[in-house]
């Protein structure tokens, strides 16, 4: 998935003159520690889209020679720093026109709103007008209006430390699902599937993962527990998914658990390739209502919808606690995995 910034240029990337003659040549200005931040935001995985209203551009109020002398040496300037733009958006009519395209109309933008690799929670609108907050609004992101005592260095601060979340939605004839991760909080956490064994199991992933995680689940129990566990599996395995979006700044990998007698020991990579591999058997056929033979399923699951490599193994006696022991210990992993440890991307492929 790609976050975007949808980036205005007057006041924002450049500083608008007091005579507002913003296209002259030689009042040519950048804004304060735009670059800085830009190339910040380079560096943790955003994509630059530009949004400008040029009110009239082209007409004889506002000739074309007064515009592109300031643009090009400002795409100059940032090009030289290794910062470019996906796309350079212009309105050109006037405010009175009340144009679609103008901001903060979504005319301009609806290539975008249906495209379903931008990753709206964690994209944002940034300008220095109300016009921008009001297209944050529009596109349903988040939108900084920089302005005195509030500038680029406050904005690099809060987009960085955005709460990554999703938001997964699952129904089918068997199970209706509904799940909610944030991975930089740790409540609330409030699991009810109908199997009771299994929540106390769900609520170690997001105690020892760290991270929050609501899931409510309405299954057809009353034909086994089988739909009920996979089905929990593919929809938290997607929430992960998302709320890891493009993995920038993440530690990447996991390593180990001791439950009294029993012992787990997990290897985790978020990959991006679904593999689960599973070494030891269980005692019991059941721990409660939850058969046992669904704890390796549920992983396996799990680690396919989110694209996580995972080999586990356990070892132990009490049927309970080996099966504690890998919840504890895959969440611990997860835990490690999936911690904001820089900003860059931990491949040298360029993408995970």
């Amino acid at each position: 998935m790609r976050k975007i910034l949808f980036i205005d240029r007057d006041g924002t990337l450049i500083q608008e003159p007091a005579d507002f003659q913003i296209d002259a040549l030689e009042k040519f200005q950048m804004v304060e520690h735009a670059i800085g931040a830009l190339l910040q935001l380079k560096n943790a995985g955003y994509r630059f889209v530009m949004v400008s209203n040029q009110d009239g551009l082209g007409t004889a109020s506002f000739p074309e020679a007064d515009f592109w002398p300031s643009q090009n040496l400002l795409l100059q300037i940032l090009s030289s720093q290794g910062i470019v733009f996906d796309d350079i958006l212009i309105d050109r009519s006037f405010e009175h026109e009340h144009a679609l395209t103008r901001k903060p109309g979504l005319g301009m933008l609806v290539g975008y709103l249906k495209d379903p690799e931008v990753w709206w929670a964690q994209s944002a609108v940034i300008g220095d007008r109300e016009t921008d907050l009001q297209l944050a609004q529009n596109l349903g992101c988040r939108g900084f209006r920089l302005r005195e005592g509030y500038g680029w260095p406050d904005i690099v601060a809060e987009l960085l430390a955005a709460p990554r979340t999703a938001t997964v939605s699952r129904r089918t004839n068997e199970t209706d699902i509904q799940v909610s991760v944030n991975l930089d909080a740790q409540a609330p956490l409030h699991i009810a599937t109908g199997i009771g064994f299994f929540d106390h199991m769900l609520e170690q992933l997001g105690k020892h993962g760290g991270f929050s995680l609501q899931l409510s689940c309405k299954g057809d129990t009353h034909i086994d527990e089988h739909h009920t566990v996979e089905d929990c599996a593919i929809a938290l395995g997607q929430a992960l998914k998302q709320a890891l979006g493009d993995k920038f700044g993440i530690a990447r990998y996991g390593f180990s658990l001791p439950m009294d007698e029993a012992a787990a020991t997990v290897r985790l990579d978020i990959s991006n390739r679904g593999l689960y591999r599973f070494d030891g058997s269980f005692p019991r056929e059941a721990v409660g209502t939850l058969p046992t033979e669904l704890v390796p399923h549920f992983f396996q699951s799990l680690s396919e919808a989110a694209g996580l490599t995972v080999h586990m193994e356990v070892t132990g006696d009490n049927t309970h606690h080996m099966i504690e022991a890998c919840f504890k210990a895959f969440a611990r992993t997860l835990r490690q995995a999936i911690a904001r440890t820089d900003t860059a991307l931990p491949s040298t492929k360029g993408a995970l």
